[in-house]
């Protein structure tokens, strides 16, 4: 260890600063570019990640999901130091970990680890985060509605070595080969996600090793200081004061009476303490999470949203971030509570969050945004007996601001700036044709600036499979704020045979589809900010032509009749687009 930690001189703290993030940056790339499945190099769910030698966030890929960002890698690190001390990691070692009592968070989410030495100095771990697609269980893919509790839901892992002193362990390979449905797939990501582990390690060591690890080891000190001077002076910025909001989930996914959520915030100088003691008991399905993978995340993703917008996310950025959460809740269940979706009721808490400090920061909150995973699975077997599964994901509209209209269709506030997996791609992989994708008109909340759009896609199936859908925000849809308009939340309409009277759907695991069958998905809208009343006339004249609104839902909320002019304005004359 570093006895004396000697002060950084500022260019050096600056090289070493952005050379955290560029390496973490450049691993992710990689992992786009050697895994095996579409939801890995296409959809990207997965985080890579550097943590310090006592398990403490230090740097994250800017390309993470937030979901991911609130230091689920630094979770997994901490437990491995807890169970085998660090004298015990040796270098060499690679260990995953995806247990539901330390991860809180579906058994799918993996950590993988390796320790960073640079002249008999333990200056880190490298670790990465990833979605493995399929881990036994139950269900394909490993995730269900009705699983009642984790053992239902696949293999767990907790801080097992999957390599040890740079020896592949063959035993715990054969493990995870033989409990998972597509095991070349989730075989060929499991290498990706090691070739990263591997590579970061050299990277990050090579990093140290240029500057000695005493310099290294006080920048980082230094970056977290300073990130948890920046945070506190956001903090500090907020009037002192409690701050509450309240909304619900439509059910626990089994049909039951919607489900409150209760987020109460304070602000007290440089610190704010989310109070999550009115949360909802854990339920019998599988939208629960445990208390790092749910609410320490969920607050820490809404904190980074509303609060630390240009921090990075880092163990400095959180510090002035507390937390009352007795066990038990939604977001704090018993580990062996099911977690296959626990992260369906993590875009409500989010909004929920920023919801209750619009009196505070008015100027910097957005309305809701369309706050529902919308997963849209197709699963099945092919004709050679194989089973498949296409998670395709739906992409909403995000709330307006006071800057300007809402954006999108992108993904939660959970999942960031996730990629839609191509048509083409999926097309060649999946019996389906996508015969229509656009966007949905209507679907966003009026305002001085108006939310952001869903989308709406058209699915003609060829083959016999099974539909599993997750919509919500039908009992609580995405609201405005400041006197902006509520938007529309997703439905989705099966047309049996292609024709005929649609039947709505909204939440299934088991709905049977036949060659021929027609999937209409329509994703949900964001808020509006500010009064429709105060919306700039260019602006919806041009949102009209553009088929954003129709010229009924123009006049219906704005007051606007298209014939009031001949020709809508072009962008250059003026008002948002």
């Amino acid at each position: 260890m570093i006895a004396h930690a000697p002060a950084v001189d500022p260019i050096t703290l600056e090289v070493i600063r952005h050379g955290l993030v560029s390496i973490t940056n450049q691993i992710d790339a990689n992992i786009t570019r050697t895994a095996f499945s579409p939801y890995i190099y296409e959809y990207r769910d997965y985080a890579v990640g550097f943590v310090g030698p006592d398990g403490e966030l230090v740097a994250q890929s800017v390309g993470g999901m937030p979901i991911f960002v609130a230091d689920s890698v630094g979770a997994g690190v901490r437990d491995g130091l807890s169970l085998y001390g660090q004298a015990g990691i040796h270098p060499g070692d690679v260990i995953v970990c995806n247990h539901a009592a330390v991860q809180g968070q579906h058994l799918n989410n993996t950590v993988m680890y390796t320790p960073v030495d640079v002249d008999d100095v333990r200056i880190g771990y490298f670790a990465i985060n990833v979605h493995w697609m399929d881990i036994g269980g139950g269900a394909v893919g490993s995730i269900s509605k009705d699983s009642t509790d984790i053992y239902m839901e696949g293999l767990q892992l907790r801080s097992i070595r999957l390599w040890s002193r740079g020896e592949r362990v063959d035993d715990v390979y054969r493990i995870i080969e033989n409990n998972t449905r597509f095991p070349t797939e989730l075989m060929g990501d499991i290498e990706a996600q090691l070739g990263g582990c591997l590579q970061g390690r050299d990277l990050m060591a090579s990093l140290a090793r240029k500057y000695g690890c005493a310099t290294f080891l006080s920048a980082v000190t230094t970056i977290l200081d300073d990130c948890e001077r920046s945070a506190r002076a956001k903090i500090r910025a907020i009037p002192d004061g409690t701050y509450e909001a309240e909304s619900a989930l439509d059910d626990d996914g089994m049909g039951t009476e919607p489900i409150p959520i209760k987020v109460k915030i304070l602000i007290a100088g440089d610190e704010m303490t989310v109070d999550y003691s009115g949360m909802p008991p854990q339920v019998r399905s599988s939208i629960n999470s445990g208390a790092h993978g749910g609410g320490v995340t969920t607050a820490r993703i809404a904190f980074k949203y509303l609060i630390a917008t240009d921090e990075p996310a880092n163990a400095g950025t959180f510090r002035p971030l507390k937390l009352i959460l007795p066990p038990g809740t939604l977001v704090s269940a018993a580990p062996t509570a099911a977690m296959g979706n626990y992260g369906f009721p993590f875009p409500t808490i989010v909004d929920t969050f920023i919801r209750a400090l619009e009196k505070a920061m008015p100027e910097a909150v957005t309305g809701a945004h369309f706050g529902s995973y919308s997963s849209v699975r197709f699963i099945g077997t092919f004709a050679d007996g194989k089973p498949f599964q296409c998670y395709d994901s739906g992409h909403g509209g995000w709330g307006a601001s006071a800057r300007g209209d809402g954006s999108g269709p992108f993904r939660t506030m959970a999942h960031g700036d996730s990629r839609i997996i191509p048509v083409e791609l999926q097309e060649s992989m999946y019996p389906f044709r996508l015969e229509a994708f656009s966007l949905r008109e209507d679907s966003a909340g009026a305002g001085r600036h108006r939310g952001g759009l869903g989308f709406r896609k058209r699915y003609r199936m060829l083959a016999a499979c099974r539909l599993s859908l997750n919509f919500e925000r039908h009992v609580c849809p995405p609201w405005g704020v400041q006197g902006g308009g509520t938007a529309q939340p997703g439905i989705v309409r099966v047309y049996k045979g292609g024709t005929g009277e649609p039947e709505i759907v909204y939440k299934s695991e088991h709905y049977l589809l036949e060659p021929g069958d027609v999937v209409v998905v329509e994703t949900g809208g964001g808020g509006g900010y500010g009064p429709p009343s105060e919306r700039d006339e260019a602006a919806i004249a041009r949102d009209v032509l553009y088929g954003y609104i129709t010229p009924a839902a123009a006049e219906r909320d704005y007051g606007y009749k298209s014939a009031n002019q001949s020709t809508p304005p072009s962008p250059a004359a003026g008002g948002r687009a």
